[in-house]
């Protein structure tokens, strides 16, 4: 399960056994997690975190689109 990157309270990472789905993260704060694609950005599935956390969660990840992505692909690849 490799962290790609930490954002405040925030952990950035990928499940190695998921090489198959399109390029994903999930984002882990204590017990909230959401998952998210990132082609386009969009919420595959949460659990725990707010609506508005969920928003700033997404714009996280839209801002760190290309860093993530290449990290995706690097993993996988």
């Amino acid at each position: 399960m490799p962290t790609v990157m930490r954002i405040g309270p925030f952990r950035f990472y990928f499940y190695s056994h998921e090489p198959n789905e399109p390029p994903h993260v999930h984002v882990d704060r204590g017990e909230a997690t959401i998952k998210i694609w990132l082609e386009p950005v969009e919420v595959a599935k949460s659990r725990g975190f707010r609506a508005h956390e969920i928003r700033g969660i997404v714009e996280m990840i839209d801002e760190h689109r290309k860093r993530l992505s290449e990290a995706w692909h690097e993993y996988f690849s």
